[in-house]
Order: C-alpha cells, then sequence, then structure tokens
C-alpha cells in the first residue's frame, strides 16, 4: 500500500502545479452539482417539504352594473314560467303565486333596471322562484329576444345581471327586373313586402315610385337574415342597394357613423337622403298633377293646380315631408282641413282636404321627415278622398314631383377613408353575387 501511494505521488509530481490546482476546483465543483437538488430550488428547500398552498376563491362574476352574485353561491331553481296576458300586472301575475303585494314594490323600486316590470306587455313571459311562504326568491324577464333580465335576491338586496346575444348574420343577395310593379318584383326576388318598402325608402328621395317607376326598370340588393340558435328570426337591413331607373343609375351604401348615426350614402359618401321626401303618402295614385290651368272638377273653371293630388283611401297616413314646425293646423275655405309646416326660412309644405290631424298635432308642434301628421280625407271641396300636397320655395309653389331637392348631408370627413373601404368591399361582394345568380339562371 505504501509503495502504490509513493507511486501515485511520484506521478503526480511529474504535472504542473497550476494544471493540478484547476483540476481540484473543477472536481469539487462537480461533486457540488451532484448533491443539489435538480428542481433548481434552494438546499434549505430540497431538505424541507413545501407548505400546501389553497387556490384563492373565484373572482364574483360582475353584472356590467352594481352588483355581483358569485358563479358557485348560485343555487338550483325551481323555475315557474308565467305569460303576460291582456290585463294582467307583475302584482296580479306574483299575488297569484303567493307573493305580497309589498314584495312586489319592494322588487321594482330596489333598481333603475327593474321599474321597466311595471309595464308588461301581452305575450311577455316570465321565470320566478318563490319560495315556501310567498317569498320571491328570484326572476328572469326577457326584454326582447336579444336581453334577459336576471334578478336574485341576496344578503344585501335583489342582485341584477343583463344578459346579451348577438344575432348571427348571413349576407343574401336579391335582382329582379320590374314588369309591373315594385312589390311584384321583390315577391319574385324573393323579398318580403317590408325589405320591398326599405328599398323604396332609400331611393324615395329621388325616385317617385309611383310616376318614374316604366317596365324595365331593374334593382340589385344585399341585405342581412338575422338568426338565433340557427332559426332565421327575420331579415335585417339592407346593406347595398343598385336602382336603374330608365338611363338612371343609383347607387346606396348603408354606413354607421362614430356617433351611432345610420345614413345610407352614395359612392362618393354623400347622403342619398334628401332634406323631403317626394312622396308625403306611400304608392297611392297621383289623381291630378301640377298645372297652370286646370278645370276645377268641383267649381267648373280653369284655374292654377298648384299642388299634386294623391288618391287614397280615407284614412291613409300623411307623412311631413320633412323636418320643420306646424304653423297651421284648421280649416281654410275650399281646402277643408289642413297642416302647413314650415321648413327652416326657406321652404313650407301644405297637406289640405284631410280627414283628420294625428294626435298631438297643433301649431307649434314640431315634427321630423316621415312622422305622420295626418290622414287623407275629403273635406272641403273634394270629390272624392285624396291628398293635395303644395310645395313651397321661399313661398312661390314649385312641382312637387320636379323640384330639385337639398341634400342633407355627407360622411365626416374623417370617416371617409373607412366607409370608402366598407363601400369597395360590398360592390365586391354584390359583384360575386350577381355573377353568380346569372350563372345560376343561365343554367336552368
Amino acid at each position: 500500500m505504501p509503495e502504490k501511494a509513493s507511486h501515485i505521488a511520484r506521478l503526480l509530481r511529474r504535472f504542473p502545479r497550476g494544471h493540478l490546482a484547476v483540476s481540484l476546483v473543477l472536481a469539487a465543483a462537480t461533486g457540488l452539482f451532484m448533491a443539489l437538488p435538480q428542481s433548481g430550488s434552494s438546499l434549505a428547500e430540497a431538505s424541507s417539504p413545501r407548505p400546501l398552498t389553497l387556490p384563492h376563491p373565484p373572482e364574483p362574476a360582475q353584472d356590467g352594473n352594481q352588483n355581483t352574485v358569485a358563479a358557485e353561491q348560485t343555487p338550483d331553481r325551481d323555475w315557474m314560467e308565467l305569460e303576460v296576458t291582456s290585463g294582467d300586472t307583475l302584482v296580479g301575475l306574483l299575488n297569484d303565486q303567493g307573493v305580497s303585494t309589498e314584495a312586489v314594490h319592494e322588487l321594482v323600486s330596489s333598481q333603475k333596471q327593474l321599474t321597466r316590470l311595471a309595464d308588461l306587455r301581452p305575450g311577455e313571459r316570465l321565470r320566478v322562484d318563490v319560495a315556501d311562504g310567498g317569498r320571491l326568491e328570484a326572476l328572469q324577464y326577457q326584454a326582447n329576444e336579444l336581453k334577459t333580465l336576471s334578478a336574485e335576491r341576496g344578503p344585501d338586496g335583489w342582485q341584477v345581471q343583463t344578459h346579451k346575444r348577438s344575432y348571427e348574420r348571413e349576407l343574401q343577395y336579391a335582382e329582379a327586373t320590374i314588369n309591373s310593379s315594385l312589390f311584384r318584383a321583390g315577391q319574385r326576388a324573393g323579398m318580403t313586402n317590408s325589405l320591398t318598402m326599405q328599398l323604396a325608402n332609400i331611393f324615395g328621395w329621388d325616385i317617385d315610385f309611383i310616376l318614374d317607376i316604366r317596365s324595365g326598370d331593374r334593382f340589385r340588393v344585399l341585405y342581412e337574415e338575422l338568426y338565433l340558435d340557427g332559426e332565421k328570426v327575420r331579415n335585417g337591413d339592407i346593406l347595398m342597394a343598385e336602382f336603374y331607373n330608365g338611363d338612371r343609375h343609383f347607387q346606396a351604401f348603408r354606413h354607421e357613423m362614430e356617433d351611432g348615426r345610420v345614413d345610407y350614402l352614395d359612392a362618393s359618401g354623400q347622403s342619398v337622403r334628401k332634406e323631403f321626401i317626394r312622396t308625403p303618402v306611400e304608392f297611392s295614385r297621383i289623381s291630378s298633377g301640377f298645372s297652370k290651368s286646370r278645370e276645377h272638377p268641383v267649381l267648373n273653371r280653369t284655374r292654377a293646380h298648384k299642388g299634386v293630388d294623391y288618391a287614397a283611401p280615407t284614412g291613409t297616413p300623411v307623412k311631413a315631408s320633412g323636418d320643420g314646425k306646424v304653423v297651421f293646423a284648421g280649416r281654410k275655405g275650399g281646402y277643408g282641413n289642413v297642416l302647413i309646416i314650415k321648413h327652416g326660412q326657406k321652404y313650407s309644405t301644405l297637406y289640405a282636404h284631410l280627414n283628420r290631424f294625428a294626435r298631438g298635432i297643433h301649431v307649434g308642434r314640431r315634427v321630423e321627415q316621415k312622422d305622420t301628421v295626418a290622414y287623407v280625407g275629403a273635406s272641403g271641396l273634394a270629390t272624392g278622398p285624396h291628398l293635395h300636397y303644395e310645395f313651397r320655395v321661399n313661398g312661390v309653389h314649385r312641382n312637387p314631383l320636379r323640384v330639385d331637392l337639398p341634400e342633407a348631408g355627407h360622411v365626416p370627413e374623417s370617416e371617409r377613408r373607412d366607409f370608402l373601404v366598407e363601400a369597395n368591399q360590398l360592390k365586391n361582394q354584390m359583384a360575386l353575387r350577381a355573377e353568380a345568380f346569372q350563372v345560376a339562371r343561365n343554367s336552368r
């Protein structure tokens, strides 16, 4: 053994001392590394068991308003369905379930969102959870097909949550050529009457759908269909429409402004809406046009006819042509019941032979374009029910069917770029759908 140690010593003396020192340091470091735990923890952590950490309880779900209800604290509910019928009130419905009138008043007055429950309408539905003794524990009310209001009794009073859904939207295309009427063309294209009316309202400032429509006119429409849970609910808005009226071509693009206003704009961003609509009664018949000389049907005298007569059934709604203020509402000689609306300093409109005025219409009342202001009748010197309509510019009578109407506005400059991008996308969609439509029709 001594001889072996002496031999090892002689070998070590052959190496330089500096090399031997480095080798010893490396060996010591390697040994220390092998002794440490592999997780990267300190030695103290490796030698002692880690304490057990319990997870924090989940945060309560926010109701988006003011109260909160923790999800795990929500009990299973014994819901009862209640349907509102004519004459029903919330008090009566809940009294029938054993809930006291005082408890109902406490519910409705506890939070602003719940005041709506005091004005229930027939056909609406409620779900209530009533415990023994008539204690109301929870209520659900579907305000509309997208919004549900939930109220639950908590330790600090009633807690309210609002649940909102969103429609699933599908883009649809329709086109048709008019042979007889706009509505029949729309039906052939698979459009509902309400969708066809929406189309007419978009272009109603430029096209008189009584006077201007000709056989061979055509239209193309991109619109949305709205779905919930895979079931179609109804048609949505028209996103883009084109109308070919003789040699005139009109385009309109739906655009929602940053301030929430919605308008239909042409390709340059100008509103297709005008300050006035052409026709204050929808889809009636022109019985007499604007003329400098016409034989009066009752007086049998030739005199100027300074307006347009629209034959329509008694009771047909009459719309305000534009925003303005009522300056006359009463009888005026042979005109019978007359309404005059002033639109700023320059324009005024007159509506005559009315059956009656709409509720709330009186001198000084401000009205908005397309508000119902009166109803067609045959008062005064009239041979049958019709509306006599006059349009005046600076007090001078002008032909309502041909007068140039002032523009209503345009897209704000700050939004023009975004609008042009949207319009270009819709035009591309329209072109693709129209091409597919033609291919499908030619392959039949």
